[in-house]
């Protein structure tokens, strides 16, 4: 074990999924005890694959429709899958959503249609999950740099986007990210209040600007209420009851009026 190198991530991800035998087990177990930064990553990655499976597994188990099979053998773009380029929660939360999205006619491409408004949401929720747990890497852009994420994101999206104020609330602005969402800009930014409880917003673009009605949405201990303002749908996600996401909703929804 003298080589940083010697132990890489894909190492890791094989330990994490019980692909090593015992001899390369205990040797990666005696790297991470030296290394404290890999065991931290490990720990995010397994919490992050438990809480995928726990909020989807059920999806998963849903027969296989002629729709859902006819989806999956259109070719997929090299733009869509790059080998070797995503971590393996990211391909997970990819096949989650795919097989789950598709069973419940996810046509997504560009903008959001109203059957699609359940798959908006699953969409969210599997970012929430990946994001919400990491410390060091949880956002692209720092709430340091308010002024430049905002900019950036309504340009990727095409329309003037920002990033509510929750402080009265008791949730800071941590900062936000680009995320891809069926091939098109999805922005998210996260919120944390003083007990370190996270709360995500997650908007992209939607065709349906009729219905600024909450709708409300929830899976195993996330919740989630989802609506639309002007050409923007937006989702609130947090692990909380209820009532309390429903008052940051509120204040969310009246900042972002179009």
């Amino acid at each position: 074990m003298n080589s940083p190198e010697k132990i890489t991530e894909q190492d890791l991800h094989a330990y994490l999924d019980g692909e090593l035998d015992a001899d390369y087990r205990a040797e990666i177990e005696a790297w991470l005890a030296d290394h404290p930064d890999d065991a931290e990553k490990l720990a995010g990655w397994r919490t992050h694959k438990s809480q995928l499976h726990t909020l989807f597994d059920d999806v998963l188990t849903d027969p296989v429709t002629p729709k859902m099979e006819a989806a999956l053998a259109r070719p997929v773009g090299r733009t869509e899958w790059r080998t070797g380029r995503q971590t393996w929660w990211r391909s997970a939360a990819a096949t989650v959503l795919l097989v789950a999205g598709i069973g419940a006619g996810w046509v997504l491409r560009g903008e959001i249609t109203e059957p699609d408004r359940e798959d908006f949401v699953r969409h969210a929720v599997s970012a929430h999950v990946v994001y919400v747990g990491e410390r060091r890497h949880a956002v692209e852009v720092w709430a340091k740099e308010e002024r430049h994420l905002v900019a950036w994101l309504s340009k990727r999206l095409k329309h003037k986007v920002k990033a509510p104020y929750l402080a009265d609330a008791g949730f800071r602005l941590v900062g936000g990210r680009l995320i891809a969402d069926e091939g098109a800009p999805a922005a998210q930014f996260m919120y944390e209040d003083q007990a370190k409880r996270r709360v995500t917003l997650y908007t992209r673009r939607t065709r349906d600007n009729g219905d600024p009605a909450f709708r409300f949405e929830g899976r195993k201990e996330i919740s989630a209420f989802y609506w639309t303002g002007g050409p923007l749908a937006f989702a609130l996600l947090g692990e909380m009851t209820r009532e309390e996401l429903l008052k940051l909703a509120r204040s969310v929804s009246e900042q972002l009026k179009p």
